[in-house]
C-alpha cells in the first residue's frame, strides 16, 4: 500500500488535492514518466526491467485524455519504447538527448550529440578491459553514451572501484561522468539531461501544465525545469513527484513537491490522473 508523504507539497496539500488543478483542463497537461524506478522495478539486470500491465494500461487511457504523454528515460528512446511497449506515446531518451515521438519510427538526435558519437564509442572500446569482463560490469552502449553497471556484480565493492577508475579516465578524455543507481555514464561534454528535454517537449506543444514522476538524481533536472517553466511563464502549474524506494537519493525525497512509495505509489497517482 503506497501513500504520498504527508504535507510534501509546499501547501501542505494531500496528493488529491494536488493533482485537482491538472485534473481541470487534461488537453493541456504534460503527464511525463520516468521509466526505471519508477514504472518498472529496479531488478539487477535492466533487460530484465518490465513494467506492469495494470501500469501500461493506466498510460494508455492518459495518452487519450491528455494532451501529452511521454516516458522519460536514461535509455535509448527505442530501448524505452521497446520496455514500455506503447506506440501512442512520446519518448525522450538517453537523459534528453534524443526524441522519439508517437508514431515515429527512427528518434530525432540532437546534432551536436550526433558529431560525438564516434569518440564515445572510440573510449569504450579503449576501456573494455578482461577486468570488467571478470567482475561483471556490464556495459550499456547507447550511441551517444555508453553506461557501466555493477550492479549485481560478484564483488560490487571491487567493481565500483573499477568504474571509477574508468570515470577519471573519461574526465580526463573531456567527457562528463554522471552517476546514477550503481551506474556510471560517460557522457559528451554537452548539455544532456532530462530538462532539456522536458523543455523541448514543453515548448512544442500548447500546454498550461505539466507532473513529472521520477525515482532518481537525473530526474532532479526534470524537476527543476518544470519549475523554471512556471517561474518564466511558459506553464501555469507543474508538480514534481518524487519516487521513495530504499537505495533512492534522498535529494529525490527533498526536491519533490509529493512523495509516493516505489512503483505502486506511482500506479495510485495514475490511477487518480485517470479518474473522470
Amino acid at each position: 500500500m503506497s501513500a504520498a508523504r504527508p504535507s510534501a507539497d509546499a501547501s501542505g496539500a494531500s496528493l488529491p488535492e494536488a493533482l485537482a488543478p491538472f485534473l481541470e483542463d487534461p488537453a493541456r497537461t504534460a503527464i511525463l514518466l520516468d521509466v526505471d524506478g519508477t514504472l518498472a522495478p529496479i531488478v539487477r539486470h535492466p533487460d530484465d526491467a518490465v513494467v506492469p500491465e495494470t501500469t501500461r494500461a493506466r498510460i494508455n487511457a492518459l495518452a487519450k485524455r491528455y494532451g501529452v504523454v511521454a516516458c522519460v528515460s536514461g535509455r535509448a528512446a527505442s530501448d524505452a519504447r521497446r520496455l514500455v511497449g506503447i506506440g501512442s506515446i512520446t519518448y525522450i531518451g538517453n537523459h534528453g538527448g534524443e526524441i522519439l515521438h508517437h508514431g515515429g519510427g527512427k528518434p530525432e538526435i540532437d546534432p551536436e550529440l550526433g558529431h560525438w558519437i564516434r569518440r564515445v564509442q572510440d573510449f569504450k572500446q579503449g576501456v573494455t578491459t578482461p577486468q570488467l569482463h571478470r567482475e561483471r560490469v556490464r556495459l550499456e552502449d547507447k550511441g551517444t553514451i555508453v553506461a557501466f553497471h555493477w550492479r549485481g556484480a560478484p564483488n560490487e565493492a571491487a567493481a565500483e572501484d573499477s568504474v571509477r577508475e574508468i570515470a577519471e579516465s573519461a574526465e580526463e578524455a573531456g567527457f562528463q561522468a554522471h552517476w546514477g543507481r550503481k551506474v556510471l555514464e560517460v557522457r559528451p561534454p554537452v548539455e544532456m539531461h532530462k530538462g532539456v528535454g522536458v523543455a523541448r517537449l514543453v515548448r512544442d506543444a500548447d500546454l498550461t501544465g505539466a507532473i513529472y514522476i521520477g525515482d532518481d538524481t537525473t530526474d532532479l533536472d526534470a524537476f527543476g525545469t518544470l519549475r523554471e517553466l512556471v517561474e518564466n511563464g511558459r506553464l501555469e502549474r507543474s508538480l514534481s513527484v518524487g519516487v521513495r524506494a530504499d537505495e533512492g537519493p534522498p535529494e529525490v525525497v527533498a526536491e519533490a513537491d509529493i512523495v509516493v512509495d516505489g512503483v505502486e505509489g506511482v500506479r495510485d497517482v495514475l490511477a487518480q490522473l485517470d479518474a473522470h
